[in-house]
């Protein structure tokens, strides 16, 4: 495997090991069990865990019980100061609501703060649970669309097809940031400017940051909606998670943090009886990951970085007809257009070529104009499946 050395002087982590997933539970590769397809598309990584959170694990299963969990105080602190160390964010640890899930958090948000009938607002394209919560419980998804602007080569917000969206029935607004898939970082008027846009329109502000600790530029600070829009942080519910930077999603331990209390004490009240508690294993990987992966995650990054720029040579040289519309800012997900190579069904072409993404339309994109490549793997992963993808496109 191809490596430059001054890559490698500063891995003190292993992240291009091959660990076996198949035959294993992971969905993601389970998807193509007993086919020949990589398997490039569900937001989870084919890297090992940190060290501090598999020692962590493995403390937590030798003391050998396993009851009902509430969370230590150590590990509100390891939330609370994580927060403030990369943010400079100090919450306040009664604002923490945890959850079994992020995708359960947009589910118990749309309950909590729309009535039936009444509108969710949101930018698309977007991960497909920010459409799915509100309709699952008989809501309704209003989505607007990002512009690309070709000059700042960058997708932005259409700021008056989103006044023309909002109705009476407008109650919440998602946002996605990072996100995902655009893989773009939101700046500091942005958020001033949608933070005052939902205080005009009297709209609860949920701020998905599942990818915050993702970010590849490292001239783009993460900015909590909460934090930059402060005048307006009561309106706000914040969703966060270890599970994407430390590849531990399958532990199921996110947290939902909410200023307000009247706001908190709704959104609580919207989980009674339904939403599970977080488990121990949970826990346990949750503190070892804000307390004490931080050099792992360096690596990480720096890691990725080295995936995105490969991934981004590789289709300007190799891939025409393929290409990425804006910079991969932040995220292990890269956003294709593959509109101009004419595909009926680019998903079933590629995985007949033994590649396996996720399809644009599902993210609310036209049918056949996107795909999304997860680039959180092993190098030698990602260079056979832009093998395959280029053999795809001479197949065509």
């Amino acid at each position: 495997m191809m490596h430059h050395s001054s890559e490698k002087s500063f891995m003190s982590f292993d992240f291009d090991t091959v660990t076996q997933r198949l035959g294993t539970d992971s969905q993601k590769w389970q998807k193509y069990a007993g086919r020949d397809i990589l398997p490039l598309w569900v937001a989870d990584m084919d890297f090992r865990s940190s060290p501090a959170i598999l020692s962590a694990l493995h403390d937590r299963v030798e003391h050998g019980i396993f009851g009902y969990a509430r969370p230590m105080q150590s590990t509100i602190d390891a939330v609370v100061n994580a927060l403030a160390s990369h943010y400079g964010w100090p919450i306040n640890p009664a604002w923490i609501v945890w959850l079994p899930g992020l995708v359960c958090g947009l589910n118990v948000t749309s309950q909590a703060f729309a009535q039936l009938g009444e509108e969710v607002l949101c930018l698309t394209p977007v991960y497909p649970p920010f459409m799915a919560a509100p309709k699952n419980s008989g809501r309704v998804s209003v989505t607007v669309p990002f512009v690309l602007n070709p000059a700042a080569h960058r997708w932005e917000i259409d700021w008056t097809a989103l006044e023309k969206a909002v109705t009476p029935r407008t109650k919440l607004f998602f946002l996605c940031n990072p996100h995902n898939p655009l893989a773009r970082v939101f700046r500091r008027e942005e958020l001033v400017r949608l933070a005052e846009f939902c205080a005009r329109h009297n709209l609860i502000l949920c701020s998905d940051e599942i990818h915050c600790d993702l970010i590849l530029d490292p001239a783009l600070p993460h900015l909590p909606t909460a934090l930059v829009a402060l005048e307006h942080a009561a309106r706000t519910i914040t969703l966060m998670a270890p599970s994407k930077t430390y590849n531990v999603p399958g532990l199921g331990t996110s947290f939902a943090i909410i200023p307000d209390a009247a706001l908190r004490a709704r959104f609580v009240r919207a989980t009674a009886g339904i939403v599970a508690e977080v488990t121990t294993l949970g826990f346990a990987a949750c503190e070892a990951a804000y307390r004490g992966s931080e050099p792992w995650r360096q690596d990480l990054l720096a890691y990725l970085r080295g995936n995105r720029d490969f991934l981004l040579d590789f289709i300007a040289n190799e891939l025409p007809g393929v290409h990425v519309e804006a910079p991969i800012e932040a995220t292990y997900l890269a956003w294709l257009n593959v509109e101009t190579l004419g595909l009926a069904d680019p998903i079933a072409h590629f995985e007949q070529h033994g590649v396996g993404l996720s399809d644009g339309a599902f993210f609310g994109s036209p049918r056949g104009r996107h795909v999304r490549i997860n680039f959180g793997c092993p190098r030698a992963t990602l260079a056979e499946a832009l093998r395959r993808m280029k053999t795809a496109l001479a197949a065509h």
